[in-house]
């Protein structure tokens, strides 16, 4: 298939891609400049290359159809974060015949109340990009259940990780010194108890989900889909995990969060709280089911892919 790749650079489609041209389809990698995937892949030589301005583009009205003029039989778009945008790319290419991938994000989902969390949870977001994807998900369902709309599926990652770029740590942040205290065994504080949860995903699993929403794509259409690891860590046992991974023994202090918000900066507080907040812990069983989806990466795992990259690059501790 011709499969035109929205975003193709970043963190999912630079594993995305190389799957997609291994399985032996013609792909059209998309992005605004000429960055480079996060690691190399002989594949990529195959790979056409087109630079497109999204923001500008949309603003212009001139980024969906000119993707809809590559002709694609598969569109997967990583980086639609508004419905106006989403609405653009959904008219340019209704009637085309072809397949839309949308990547989601698990903050469709408010704080969780049951877990774990499945797809058929009513929607509760908050905050602009919750919110935002919550909207583009609504319409893209919608829009596949029209007999002459685009047909959709929405794959729904959990706290992307892997080799690359900083990830999510036990504090529910990306301050690069916590890794470094688990791995002295000094002292990390954790708001409240530590047992609110995060859910990691290794970036190629979530690549394994879009390959898997596109062989199976007559099962997949107008369904929304979870692509996390198999099990949500608790702030606690992340911590823990993390110690013993570098051979060292955890000291953790627990602390009201408002105590918290004290001992570390602004912006490490702010994501603290939008982190467990919502406390995510999500279901896979339709991925399973329905797409075969099966990760190859536990939370842990996923994490000390990513703190081995990170230490080759003597930004924290090596193992």
């Amino acid at each position: 298939m011709k499969i035109v790749v929205i975003g193709a650079t970043g963190h999912v489609g630079s594993y995305l891609v190389p799957r997609l041209v291994r399985a032996g389809h013609s792909v059209t990698a998309v992005s605004r400049g000429s960055s480079e995937p996060y690691h190399q892949d002989a594949a990529w030589h195959q790979v056409t290359r087109v630079a497109l301005d999204r923001e500008q583009g949309d603003a212009e009205r001139t980024f969906a159809p000119a993707i809809a003029a590559l002709e694609p039989d598969v569109v997967v778009d990583m980086v639609c974060f508004t419905r106006s945008s989403a609405e653009q790319l959904v008219d340019a290419l209704r009637g085309s015949g072809a397949l839309l991938l949308h990547c989601g994000t698990v903050w469709v989902h408010g704080p969780a109340t049951v877990v774990p969390i499945t797809e058929d949870a009513p929607r509760t977001p908050f905050g602009e990009y919750g919110t935002g994807k919550a909207e583009i998900e609504e319409l893209l369902l919608a829009e596949a259940r029209r007999p002459d709309g685009v047909r959709s599926v929405i794959l729904h990652p959990g706290h992307i990780t892997g080799p690359g770029w900083p990830m999510i740590n036990p504090q529910g942040n990306l301050d690069l010194a916590v890794w470094a205290a688990l791995a002295a065994g000094t002292e990390v504080v954790l708001p409240n108890f530590g047992l609110e949860t995060l859910h990691h995903v290794h970036a190629d699993d979530v690549a394994q989900g879009f390959e898997k929403a596109l062989e199976r794509q007559a099962l997949a259409v107008g369904q929304s889909f979870h692509l996390v690891s198999e099990r949500a860590l608790t702030l606690r046992g992340f911590a823990e995990g993390i110690a013993s991974w570098y051979g060292a023994s955890p000291r953790l202090r627990f602390v009201p969060f408002e105590e918290f918000r004290g001992l570390t900066s602004p912006e490490f507080a702010e994501s603290t709280l939008a982190h467990i907040s919502r406390s995510h812990s999500l279901s896979i069983e339709r991925a399973r089911t329905v797409l075969g989806y099966a990760p190859r990466y536990s939370s842990l795992e996923a994490v000390e892919d990513g703190l081995t990259w990170l230490a080759a690059a003597g930004r924290v501790p090596a193992p």
